[in-house]
């Protein structure tokens, strides 16, 4: 398919700076995948929508402050912004690089001394696999700052609002923004409702956010992240699936992760038609996912999606566009038709858009 097709224009005034107070107070569009159908409630109000027996599945990875400040031996201004982490003490690492004449062979020293960085290698999509001369978690929370997208420029408020409330393991690079209309109050609710919460850990890079630039999006090389599904998060969705519960993935992590886990995982091809009734969807796993949603794959683990409003031709978009289309037999191009009207729609009613903006739940 054309890259093209999943562009759109979206005015700068409704990229939201600013998150809703509270976390729940966010506006909710509800859209029916198959009949195209809209609602509109505010996120509080998603118990509506969601039944006993169905089960939440959310990714708990949390942001670390990896933005880092440094300077190279002839004073010029270097930041680092740390992607992944490639070995277990933690002082390698691939990056993204801002500063004049990082190649291989260069020294970075951090803000305030705390470490030295050597370059060792540019990798093709212009990342770096730095080395530091020491474990960088200790320094982190003193010399790194929150890795808030490009797109917000004016918050400077608490750092946790860019968390999740269930957030635990460290790990991203940019948080699963699904994930940050929830409140614990909303969460206790539901569960009292029949509604269970279960999660699982991807951490997330910034190329999740990236445009698509092939012209064919088939084209598009993914990037590789870490996730892993626990086996007790596996019996929860196996076992709920198999007594007509839902699994409702709270963002498009959860999506890979969960689909990583109900093909990869198991030698399964996610390009095949999937079985009529599995016996098991997800298998526990642990390690790196690499996964293109897009128009014609065939989701197996999913069977609703809480997500928020994504850059245009972003692989995220074609993700969510992929998931309606399937409600459509083998009309590829009705998810992206039905998609673009719904964004169409949440413009004109003053919707916001992107990390801190307003969800949807598609069913």
């Amino acid at each position: 398919m054309d890259t093209a097709l999943f562009d759109y224009t979206l005015p700068p005034s409704l990229i939201a700076q600013q998150p809703a107070e509270p976390r729940d107070s966010s506006r909710l569009m509800v859209l029916d995948r198959a009949t195209g159908a809209l609602q509109h409630l505010r996120f509080a109000d998603i118990g509506h929508f969601l039944h006993a027996g169905d089960l939440l599945v959310a990714n708990d990875s949390r942001v670390i402050p990896a933005r880092l400040h440094g300077h190279k031996p002839t004073g010029g201004a270097v930041e680092l912004l740390l992607l992944r982490q490639l070995d277990a003490e933690g002082r390698e690492w691939l990056c993204l690089t801002r500063g004049k004449g990082l190649v291989a062979g260069s020294h970075v020293k951090l803000a305030g001394g705390a470490l030295d960085a050597e370059i060792f290698s540019v990798e093709e999509n212009g990342s770096r696999r730095i080395r530091f001369d020491g474990a960088i978690w200790p320094w982190l929370d003193a010399v790194g700052e929150m890795p808030l997208p490009p797109y917000i420029t004016e918050y400077a408020g608490d750092p946790e609002r860019y968390q999740t409330v269930y957030s635990r393991p460290e790990g991203s690079a940019a948080a699963p923004t699904a994930g940050l209309h929830f409140t614990p109050d909303l969460l206790l609710s539901l569960r009292d409702k029949g509604v269970d919460l279960e999660t699982v850990t991807l951490h997330i890079g910034l190329d999740t956010f990236r445009p698509v630039e092939t012209t064919q999006i088939e084209a598009h090389q993914i990037h590789t992240e870490w996730a892993a599904l626990s086996a007790a998060t596996a019996h929860r969705v196996n076992d709920g699936a198999l007594h007509g519960g839902r699994v409702v993935a709270v963002g498009t992590t959860s999506v890979r992760t969960l689909e990583w886990a109900a093909t990869a995982a198991q030698g399964v091809d996610p390009w095949l038609e999937p079985e009529a009734c599995p016996w098991k969807r997800v298998a526990a796993f642990e390690g790196d996912v690499k996964l293109f949603i897009r128009p014609g794959y065939r989701f197996r683990a999913v069977d609703a999606l809480i997500t928020n409003f994504h850059l245009p031709r972003s692989s995220l978009l074609m993700l969510v566009s992929a998931f309606i289309a399937q409600a459509h037999g083998d009309d590829v191009d009705a998810g992206r038709r039905i998609l673009l009207e719904s964004y169409a729609e949440a413009q004109r009613l003053g919707y916001r858009f992107f990390s801190f903006g307003d969800a949807m739940l598609i069913v």
